[in-house]
């Protein structure tokens, strides 16, 4: 590699590695299993930089080999459901305890969805991408995107519904 591709390399290492940590963390829930991922895509890019640099979107398309690699790891038979209790740093707002825990049951509600589905809604929602790039990064259809978003909004109002439902069950007043 050339210097000047090793200079280009190396910021874009350096610019993308904090917002796909954040993404992949957010897709598997598991900061390890994130990392891991990061790190392959962003080795895989170097590898194949003359390919990666000369893409219309560099960042875009280590982006895409980043959410393959933590929806791939799902896919390994020894890949296990476990998932690391600890939830990511964002800004808080007025009351930091009430947004810790409204953060932490996001980041539970998203964990419990299908891997496609989380990774749809991460992208769409955290990443503010539209439809047809989510589409472009997954390798799928926008049909597929729009119905893995409809699923899954369906499930989370399904289980918010129902955990409403609980509560107003104990409520004694």
């Amino acid at each position: 590699m050339r210097r000047s591709d090793e200079a280009d390399y190396a910021e874009l290492y350096t610019s993308a590695w904090p917002r796909l940590f954040r993404l992949t963390y957010a897709i598997s829930g598991d900061a390890g299993r994130a990392e891991d991922a990061v790190q392959s895509a962003l080795a895989k890019a170097y590898a194949s930089w003359p390919r990666v640099s000369s893409a219309r979107h560099p960042e875009a398309y280590v982006r895409q080999m980043a959410v393959n690699e933590v929806l791939g790891v799902r896919r390994r038979s020894w890949w296990k459901s476990e998932r690391s209790g600890h939830v990511p740093d964002v800004e808080t707002g007025d009351s930091a305890e009430q947004a810790l825990v409204d953060r932490a049951e996001v980041w539970a509600a998203l964990s419990s969805l299908a891997p496609r589905q989380r990774a749809v809604l991460v992208l769409r929602y955290y990443e503010d991408l539209t439809e047809q790039e989510i589409a472009e990064v997954l390798g799928c259809s926008r049909g597929t995107v729009k119905s893995q978003a409809s699923d899954a909004l369906t499930t989370l109002r399904r289980r918010y519904a129902e955990q409403a439902d609980l509560v107003a069950d104990r409520d004694p007043s």
